[in-house]
């Protein structure tokens, strides 16, 4: 990849799944296996909400509220612990095309990953992909109060990138995510991974091999 470099002042979160690795086919057979495991048929509507939320949400949503918070964080880890073992050794397999050219073009640039997933998964992903030094910050969804599509996690990522929200460009694949991007006043590129269109993104691309991205990206400026 060639071509200017991006502005000064500019800073790049990226979401996790879905943007840097292409996981969602995958959590959507462990979703299933899980709940088959617990009794409980999975329906292509309860897969299309699992896009984009935190495992408690999800596991409320499929098993009911009525579960206590250790109940619902149990049953997360259970399934996230099904999905590690499902990606292990293929996690390199799984990235987004153009991802790790993508983080390399723009290595100086300041770089947050801020995902709903788990610390655990988080952590599996980054080691087993390699891109974890691209990365300054990671905020993980057990380091918020309130998951996406609430923008606490983009602000608290923007606040340790030092960068100001305005000049923050974040990767979503999913409304959730992008919702939580918009509601911090962030510049919003969505990637297409999980659906077939984003609205309210500012571009909307297949993955980061997209030379419409590029240009997209070069003439984006900063704001005092």
């Amino acid at each position: 990849m060639s071509g200017r470099p991006l502005a000064a002042g500019l800073a790049l979160i990226f979401d996790m799944d879905g943007v840097v690795v292409d996981s969602n086919p995958l959590h959507r057979i462990a979703w299933a296996e899980y709940n088959r495991r617990s009794g409980l048929a999975t329906t292509e509507e309860m897969q299309q909400r699992m896009y984009g939320r935190r495992n408690d949400q999800i596991v409320r949503d499929f098993f009911g509220d009525g579960l206590t918070d250790e109940e619902a964080i149990r049953r997360g880890k259970e399934k996230e612990a099904l999905f590690r073992q499902l990606a292990s050794g293929r996690v390199k397999q799984m990235l987004v095309p153009g991802i790790r050219e993508f983080l390399e073009r723009y290595r100086s640039v300041p770089k947050a990953l801020a995902t709903n997933a788990d610390r655990e998964n988080t952590d599996f992903i980054l080691a087993e992909s390699g891109l974890r030094p691209y990365f300054s910050v990671v905020v993980d969804g057990g380091q918020v109060s309130k998951p996406k599509p609430d923008p606490e996690i983009y602000l608290l990522a923007a606040a340790q990138l030092g960068a100001i929200s305005r000049n923050c460009i974040v990767y979503e694949d999913s409304q959730s995510g992008l919702n939580a991007a918009l509601a911090a006043r962030m510049r919003v590129v969505g990637i297409l991974t999980s659906h077939a269109n984003l609205p309210n993104a500012a571009i909307c691309v297949d993955n980061f091999l997209d030379n419409e991205l590029l240009g997209w990206m070069e003439a984006q400026s900063a704001v005092a």
